[in-house]
Order: C-alpha cells, then sequence, then structure tokens
C-alpha cells in the first residue's frame, strides 16, 4: 500500500516559478512516453492526430482574496450567489455569528465554520462577483510569496476563460495562445471546452500518512451532451491540465455505473473524485499538465497516470535541467502508462 511519503521529493526553492514568462508559449515541455523528451509547449502540435479531441478547462478565476477587518480570506467554494465558503489565515479568532466588515463598508456574517472548509460567509451586498472586482486580489499560491501585481490579472487566467468560479487557475491552460488554439483544430484534431470550478479539492494538501484518509473537497464540473458526443467519437482524448482529466474521469465513472458504453456521459454536478496509483482510466489517453507539489493530490494522480517511478524520474529530469515548477511554471506531457 502507497502512503503520502511515497510521493515526497526535494525541490530547490529556485526552480519555483513566482512570475509568468513573457510570452505564454514560451514555456518547455517535458515528455513522458517510453523514456523522456525536452521539448517545447509549441511541439505539442506535433503530437496530435487527426480524430484527437483536446479538452480543456475554461473556468475563469476570479479575485477571490480579500480583506475584512483585518482578515485576509480566500473564498473557494460557492453555495450559491450569496454564500460562499473561505479559508482564512486567523480562523480560530473568528466565531459562527460574527460580522465582517470590508473596505468599502460591505458587511459579511459568519453563518458556519468547519476545519477543513473554513468559514462560511454571506455577503450583504448585491453582487459578489462586482464586489470582489473592486476589492479582491487575484489568489496567487502562497508558494509564489508575494502579492497580486498588475499582469496577474491577465497572465493567471487562460486566453479562453468564460464562466466565473475558480479560485486557482486551471494551470496547464496559461500555456495557450490563440494561435496555438488555431494551430490544434488546423492538425485536424477538435476542441472541447469542459467546466470545472477549481476549488480547495484541487490543491489542498494531504494531511494524513494513509491515502485513504484524505478527504476531498467537492469541486462542481460540467460536461454538456453536445461535448460528450464529440468525446465518445474521439480517437484519443488528450486532457489539458488535472481539473480536466478529473471532469472527464468523473464522467466516465457515472457512464461506468450506469451502463453506458461510452467513454463520458454528460454531467453537470460536484466531483470528489481523488485519484491514486491503481486507479483505471477510462476517459483520458494523453495529458498536458505542469509540475506538481510533493505529496499533493495532484502529483499522486499523475503518478497513477504514467507510472510513479516513472514520474519521479521525470522531476529528476526536470530538476536536473532546471524546469520551472508549478502555476507558472513548465508543463510535461504524460502518456497513459502502458501506452
Amino acid at each position: 500500500m502507497l502512503h503520502t511519503s511515497d510521493f515526497d521529493f526535494e525541490l530547490p526553492t529556485e526552480l519555483i516559478a513566482s512570475h509568468p514568462l513573457h510570452d505564454r508559449d514560451a514555456s518547455r515541455m517535458l515528455v513522458v512516453r517510453d523514456g523522456i523528451q525536452d521539448k517545447h509547449i509549441r511541439d505539442f502540435i506535433d503530437f496530435l492526430q487527426p480524430g484527437d479531441v483536446v479538452v480543456f478547462n475554461n473556468s475563469r478565476v476570479i479575485p477571490a482574496r480579500f480583506m475584512a477587518d483585518n482578515h485576509e480570506i480566500t473564498l473557494h467554494t460557492a453555495v450559491d450567489d450569496k454564500n460562499w465558503w473561505g479559508l482564512c489565515k486567523k480562523f480560530n479568532k473568528i466565531n459562527v455569528g460574527n460580522i465582517l466588515t470590508m473596505q468599502d463598508g460591505t458587511k459579511i456574517t459568519v453563518i458556519d465554520k468547519d476545519e477543513e472548509s473554513g468559514l462560511l460567509l454571506r455577503f450583504n451586498c448585491e453582487n459578489v462577483f462586482d464586489l470582489l472586482n473592486k476589492y479582491g486580489k487575484m489568489p496567487l499560491p502562497p508558494y509564489m510569496k508575494r502579492e497580486e501585481e498588475t499582469e496577474d490579472r491577465e497572465r493567471y487566467q487562460t486566453v479562453y476563460a468564460q464562466p466565473l468560479g475558480s479560485m486557482a487557475a486551471p494551470t496547464a491552460g496559461l500555456h495557450f495562445t490563440e494561435d496555438l488554439l488555431l494551430k490544434i483544430e488546423q492538425s485536424g484534431a477538435k476542441i472541447v471546452k469542459v467546466t470545472l470550478h477549481v476549488g480547495a479539492g484541487t490543491w489542498m494538501p494531504v494531511k494524513t500518512e494513509n491515502l485513504n484518509e484524505h478527504k476531498m473537497h467537492s469541486e462542481w464540473c460540467c460536461i454538456t451532451p453536445e461535448q460528450a458526443e464529440i468525446i465518445n467519437n474521439a480517437k484519443r482524448v488528450i486532457a489539458v491540465g488535472t481539473t480536466s482529466l478529473r471532469t472527464l474521469e468523473s464522467a466516465y465513472q457515472k457512464a461506468k455505473t450506469t451502463g453506458n458504453k461510452g467513454r463520458v456521459m454528460p454531467i453537470c454536478q460536484t466531483t470528489d473524485i481523488f485519484i491514486t496509483p491503481g486507479y483505471k482510466f477510462g476517459a483520458v489517453d494523453v495529458l498536458l499538465t505542469n509540475f506538481h507539489l510533493p505529496k499533493s493530490t495532484l502529483f499522486m494522480l499523475v503518478s497513477a497516470f504514467a507510472g510513479l517511478e516513472n514520474m519521479k524520474n521525470a522531476y529528476k529530469h526536470a530538476i536536473t535541467e532546471k524546469y520551472r515548477f508549478f502555476s507558472y511554471g513548465d508543463c510535461c506531457l504524460l502518456f497513459k502508462k502502458g501506452e
């Protein structure tokens, strides 16, 4: 049985990318398929075949981090248009029933709290998104160790982002430009843009040594009937990002349990799918993803997809070759183990 410590590795801090490269499509791409190849994201096109379907997550990041009464809060999951769960650094100093005030005077009532999910907040305003656009900041990961800068409003967002709802970017998509998207379609592949609103489930650290004891937070995802039909007729399905993969595999699990013979079924639901080695992938053949944190659910996912030893060797190579890691870093193209 694998444990959380089996997914640990040493990473020099200087390889953590705190800023994006000048050009979105300037990133390197490590290819893991019967060995390792050093490529470039612009080479992604060379790995496509006519009939492939490339699946992106089109969720838009909201400026989810804000201050209220000297408390820094980061929203992560919407209950409805007025009620959100949020994480707070001074969680223990806030009680249910407390009323917090934002800088414009907006009142926020704490209506519940939970050790894992944080605070359940009710906003006394017309539109939470409008409020956050004025006073919120992009929720950059803490390992960047810096405040939001002007360029983050654009660069911590994919060029195809549409529905609002994520508290972290689906980062594999950050490498793509409009030109690169056009070249994908010109190659004979099709593009499908599904939605998963990135919340705490994607990035919360694993605190238990036993993987079976880790509880994934639910995140909302959607694949339309029209998209499911395109995916089910694909020669291969290539997921751009772990959130796209988790959406696709959630839809595969639904198809499997209902006796549907396609790769996926249409879904609009929450998912808490937690993928670790031993999982049998049914929807995705190839995965493009960034480099992930040690002992994270995402490193566990890629290890399930391409093999734990393969990924450890790949990351060791990436560290030696000074690839850039995490959200603003480089990427890797992974082929499903055994294929």
